[in-house]
């Protein structure tokens, strides 16, 4: 009886509404809303496998990855120091220029700026800028540090917001603006910021590998090549060190050491095509304008015409066809994040394994956080085809890992009682009411996320908005990729504003850092 108590205290305690939210629906109402929802997105999406023999392939993978060659890439350390260069600059411009947006970000017009910078992937700000800039290193550069000057913006504000006001209550009267912030507000909040910084450039390694896949001189460059190929052995070992690397961040990134990493890194990048103007003057002039307006009178009723029809044309064959796939594959993959987050998080928690059980299980999230989801729907594809089932695994177990990770630390919090029930009544009765509304609020956090990284996957075949911005890329169409991407990045507000609100009626923290 009194297990039923606290057990049913706890989960009063996290889910229970404020007064006025009493019509909203609890959490567990909401969960199950979203279930049910993915259960009919099943019902529609293609998750067929398409490949001859998966088995086989699947079998040739996994024995190159347990016998890597680390002597077929003869110019690995190089490949790898490229990697650290792009994340170290793009990281770098993007947390300095979003410290200063952040003081800012009250203004309406720099938060939606702010918001619409980081709807956009990486990805998507690569194959724009290689239109602008060509193959040079500032493109890559660039592609990290304009979302992530969004993204550092919109955390640092939100940091500062949480800063105690009782600091600001022992300042001399007359004390300046600047001075306030440099000597109160800001050593407040110091220690969250630098901690956000660091895992933002942990992100960063991930999004400079990735960039590889379009042609820069990253790792993503000699995965692909390697997988293409069928050199898993190779793949294999670019992909051991890439963990080792990331695994690692706490022994070499160091603050005494990054004034040194900040200068040697602009020298590491490589060279690349020149940038010329004429070509950023024709990107903006010519090449992102509908092609019924480029060169046509404005002043004619059959240029608005002709304009009307190709945006119709574009909006139903193109956009709507992937919007619905983006959407049903984000919520079949939001909802597998869930069911694998709450399986997950148990194996690093100290409520219910050893040491030697949470070494494992550490291992097992590093590497499945680490490995950036597009590698690994890259991966699937090569299994089991062009279709979504990848794209979910891939999705599914990238963030799965990168949630699981937060609770399971989270958990570490709770202080149990002494006769506290053993095994699944210890999961299912005491720990997961205590953490599900911690859940929820990462799960929703990461809701936009999944969604942009559920579009951008369409570049490697799956029909989502991606699909038909790369196709209008290769078609050097840019006036339909701008248009599309532009979507892209509306639809990405849209769910991010769904998850605040959300997050907003269930009471659910608002700040999440670290993910």
């Amino acid at each position: 009886m009194r297990r039923q108590a606290v057990c049913s205290a706890a989960t009063l305690t996290s889910s229970t509404p404020l007064k006025g939210m009493s019509k909203f629906p609890s959490e567990r109402s909401v969960s199950l809303g979203f279930v049910l929802l993915a259960v009919v997105c099943l019902v529609f999406a293609d998750l067929s496998i398409t490949t001859l023999d998966p088995w086989t392939e699947m079998q040739r993978m996994a024995t190159g990855f347990v016998t890597p060659n680390f002597f077929a890439v003869s110019n690995i350390g190089r490949v790898l120091l490229q990697t650290i260069a792009f994340a170290m600059c793009g990281v770098a411009l993007g947390a300095f220029f979003g410290f200063f947006l952040a003081q800012v970000f009250h203004v309406a017009l720099v938060r939606w700026s702010c918001a619409f910078v980081r709807a956009i992937h990486e990805l998507f700000w690569a194959l724009i800028l290689l239109q602008i800039l060509g193959l040079t290193p500032l493109t890559g550069v660039l592609a990290i540090a304009i979302p992530y000057a969004g993204i550092c913006a919109k955390v640092y504000a939100e940091t500062l917001e949480e800063s105690q006001p009782s600091v600001l209550q022992v300042l001399p009267i007359g004390s300046g603006i600047v001075s306030t912030f440099f000597f109160a507000r800001l050593p407040d909040v110091w220690v969250h910021i630098k901690n956000y910084t660091s895992y933002r450039f942990e992100c960063g390694l991930r999004s400079s590998a990735v960039l590889g896949f379009i042609g820069l001189p990253t790792l993503g460059f000699y995965l692909e090549t390697a997988f293409s190929e069928g050199n898993y052995s190779e793949a294999g070992a670019m992909l051991l060190l890439f963990y080792a690397l990331i695994a690692s961040l706490r022994f070499w990134l160091r603050p005494r050491l990054l004034g040194f990493y900040l200068v040697a890194a602009p020298f590491l990048l490589g060279e690349g095509a020149s940038i010329r103007f004429d070509n950023v003057v024709r990107f903006f002039t010519s090449d992102i304008v509908p092609a019924p307006l480029r060169g046509n009178d404005l002043a004619l009723a059959q240029t608005w015409s002709s304009f009307g029809d190709w945006i119709q044309l574009l909006l139903v064959d193109q956009a709507l066809p992937g919007i619905i796939a983006t959407l049903l594959l984000t919520q079949i993959a939001l909802v597998c994040t869930g069911f694998l987050t709450l399986a997950l998080f148990p194996l690093i928690s100290d409520k219910f394994f050893g040491k030697f059980g949470r070494t494992v299980g550490q291992l097992l999230l590093i590497v499945l956080r680490s490995t950036p989801e597009f590698i690994l729907a890259y991966i699937f594809l090569q299994l089991w085809g062009p279709s979504m089932l990848p794209a979910i695994v891939a999705l599914s177990l990238h963030n799965s890992a990168i949630i699981g990770h937060l609770i399971g630390r989270y958990s570490h919090s709770l202080v149990l009682r002494p006769d506290s029930p053993k095994g699944f009544n210890l999961y299912g009765y005491e720990i997961l009411p205590r953490v599900y509304g911690q859940f929820l609020a990462f799960l929703f956090y990461r809701w936009e996320v999944i969604m942009r990284e559920t579009a951008i996957l369409g570049i490697l075949g799956i029909a989502t908005l991606g699909f038909y911005v790369d196709s209008a890329m290769a078609d050097i169409r840019l006036d339909r990729a701008i248009l599309l991407i532009l979507i892209t990045a509306l639809l990405n507000i849209f769910i991010d504003s769904l998850s605040r609100y959300f997050r907003s009626r269930l009471r659910l923290s608002q700040q999440v850092e670290y993910s």
